[in-house]
């Protein structure tokens, strides 16, 4: 008995070491069998996709450009989805394929570069860095755990709050999950859920940290990079530039209620604790975590600084639309980011060298070649033709606003299943919602913000996120726990989302009325052209066929990944 209390001891030691992964690593490699076949089937499916939609001849209104820009746009969507090439590389040969089909000149291409999301990604990269080194998030989860800790219910409580609280200082969902995987992992085994033997509380610690991770990103557009692209294409396209409390007040609201709810009946309805369960299993455990505590000793002078540059940062982000009036100018969030990372790197003064700087390339390339063909699509006319194609069979201009932003939220909010990459849903999808609300009078803020909160809310499957991937390889929960724990939380999420679209947004003045109708109906003059659908289905053949294949390559990784449980 005493040297199984030992042996869970030094477990317990082992799993509080709290090893960080370095923000640049490249992301988890494929392998296997199942895998290699995927690398292998996607490398000609895309030139396949390419050469297809390069020579159709569509006779409808699609410029050559346009045409050329939706099947580079198409390759790279496939090679992005199987990998035959690391999604860096593919961004990388989308943006020389977008020079050499004369899609778009030189300069629009790199300059994406320069755009402000790239520049607060990176920026808000090295100050995670910072973040790290200082070990001031170690500090932070190992309080929590010791603050909440004692019983069950109020644990799962602390996970919450930490992941609120590291959400918008870490864009990395991945960092974010591996640095508090060890955590997780303790207060399983303190409760008595460990890899051979899980449980209920096993079960809902993992599953809720997903959650955290996941819709408590969309509290702040800093929460993933996914959030940073979506409000540079709301700008870019849809022509409303959103502050950083503007998404806070309409995504922090739905966030924070539906991880409640989840906390209050995951583990009294979803998974049930049972009462012997309730209390931690292994004696000594909190002890343990309470000597890991006290040994960081007080607050080092390092992070002091890093919790004041943190909080100067954060308070510029949170008051921008006061700044005008306070300083005679405006400090956009990455200038506000700027001054942070002037701050962390200054000499002698600062806590960060350069070369501590964790910065990844690999998703800031990967980003940039993803909006430099987003923006060649809406540019060259592709994404209007799209549009009229996808969503001629719905006749909008008929339906009042709430039923036109109900299934634009739950479509986006269930996207997530068929896709496992965040801004690869951001780029398909917002340019598409943002065309459709211009084509029939709304505010495309009013429908396309309301959308790009759902953009971080990937909980339904083990390989909807790598976050998701990380979880599942403890062995704690099931596909199927995964799945219903998912669906249950993305379908509170969007009954919220669209009450909160009838009441809270429509207050705040970003939605309509639910009942109003579009102001641009069929009889008016001013009203585009919105063809529908023909029904002769041999007719227009070629996009059924590119809808099947592609949902059939993603249903395809799906399975890839949901037969083999990460090792």
């Amino acid at each position: 008995m005493a040297a199984g209390a030992a042996q869970g001891d030094n477990h317990l030691l082992a799993l509080l070491e709290l090893d960080k992964m370095p923000l640049s690593s490249g992301g988890r490699a494929m392998e296997g069998r199942r895998d290699r076949w995927m690398r292998y089937l996607g490398f000609p499916a895309g030139i396949a996709v390419f050469l297809l939609l390069f020579y159709y001849p569509f006779s409808d209104g699609l410029s050559s450009a346009g045409q050329a820009g939706l099947a580079c746009f198409a390759l790279a969507l496939v090679w992005w989805v199987t990998e035959p090439f690391p999604t860096y590389v593919t961004s990388l040969m989308l943006m020389f394929l977008l020079l050499v089909t004369k899609v778009s000149a030189p300069k629009p291409i790199l300059d994406v570069l320069g755009l402000d999301v790239i520049w607060l990604n990176l920026l808000a990269f090295i100050l995670s860095g910072m973040l790290l080194k200082t070990r001031l998030a170690r500090r932070m989860a190992l309080w929590l755990v010791l603050r909440f800790g004692a019983t069950a219910r109020w644990a799962l409580f602390a996970f919450l709050l930490l992941q609120l609280a590291l959400a918008p200082l870490i864009p990395a969902t991945a960092a974010r999950c591996v640095m508090t995987l060890p955590l997780m992992l303790t207060v399983a085994t303190i409760y008595g859920s460990t890899e051979e033997h899980p449980n209920a509380f096993g079960k809902n610690l993992l599953l809720m940290n997903l959650m955290g991770i996941s819709i408590l990103s969309s509290v702040s557009m800093t929460g993933s990079s996914a959030n940073l692209i979506a409000v540079g294409l709301i700008d870019t396209m849809g022509g409303v530039r959103i502050h950083y409390m503007d998404w806070m007040r309409l995504g922090a609201p739905v966030a924070v209620a539906t991880a409640l709810i989840m906390w209050a009946i995951g583990p009294r309805l979803i998974f049930p604790i049972a009462p012997e369960g309730r209390t931690p299993q292994i004696k000594g455990g909190l002890a343990l975590i309470r000597e890991r505590y006290d040994a960081m000793g007080p607050l080092s002078v390092s992070e002091k600084k890093a919790l004041a540059i943190f909080a100067v940062v954060l308070f510029l982000w949170t008051t921008d639309v006061f700044h005008m009036r306070w300083f005679g100018l405006d400090i956009p969030a990455p200038f506000a980011a700027l001054l942070g990372v002037i701050i962390a790197l200054f000499p002698r003064w600062g806590v960060l060298q350069w070369s501590e700087a964790d910065i990844p390339w690999h998703l800031l390339i990967f980003s940039a070649g993803a909006y430099a063909g987003g923006l060649a699509i809406d540019s060259t006319g592709a994404g209007e033709w799209a549009v009229r194609k996808l969503f001629g069979g719905f006749d909008l201009t008929t339906l009042s606003f709430g039923a036109a932003y109900s299934i634009i939220v739950a479509v986006m909010m269930y996207s997530h299943l068929l896709t496992t990459s965040k801004t690869v849903r951001s780029m398909i999808m917002l340019p598409i919602i943002i065309a459709v609300a211009k084509a029939i009078g709304w505010s495309p803020l009013s429908l396309a913000l309301p959308a790009a909160l759902t953009i971080d809310w990937v909980v339904g499957l083990p390989i909807s996120g790598k976050p998701n991937v990380i979880l599942f390889s403890t062995n704690q929960y099931s596909v199927i726990d995964n799945f219903k724990f998912g669906i249950i939380t993305c379908t509170i999420g969007v009954v919220i989302l669209i009450a909160s679209g009838a009441t809270w947004f429509h207050w705040l003045g970003v939605t309509p009325a639910f009942s109003a109708m579009p102001p641009l109906r069929p009889d008016s003059a001013l009203a585009p052209t919105i063809p529908t659908v023909p029904q002769s289905l041999t007719e227009h053949s070629w996009g059924w066929l590119v809808a099947g294949a592609t949902l059939s390559t993603f249903y395809l990784v799906s399975f890839r990944d949901l037969v083999r449980r990460p090792s």
